[in-house]
């Protein structure tokens, strides 16, 4: 399990689909959405919950880590 994100990777699935152009844009576009929501909430004041070791953890806003979303994608 991805703990930054939260999302299950589904790696029971024995046929490999090859990662196409079209798959790496879509990663990344996810990627920069979810950067772009998680920094508006420390923006604006707003905490957030995240997965951590299993556990659903709330970070307030002065705990969420600045992040350069230029970087992202």
């Amino acid at each position: 399990m991805n703990t930054e994100s939260g999302i299950k990777l589904q790696q029971d699935n024995k046929s490999h689909v090859p990662v196409t152009e079209l798959h790496q844009k879509i990663d990344a576009g996810v990627k920069f959405a979810i950067a772009n929501a998680i920094e508006r909430h420390r923006r604006l004041g707003e905490s957030i919950s995240i997965l951590r070791d299993g556990e659903v953890v709330t970070l307030t806003a002065d705990e969420i880590p600045a992040r350069d979303i230029q970087n992202i994608v």
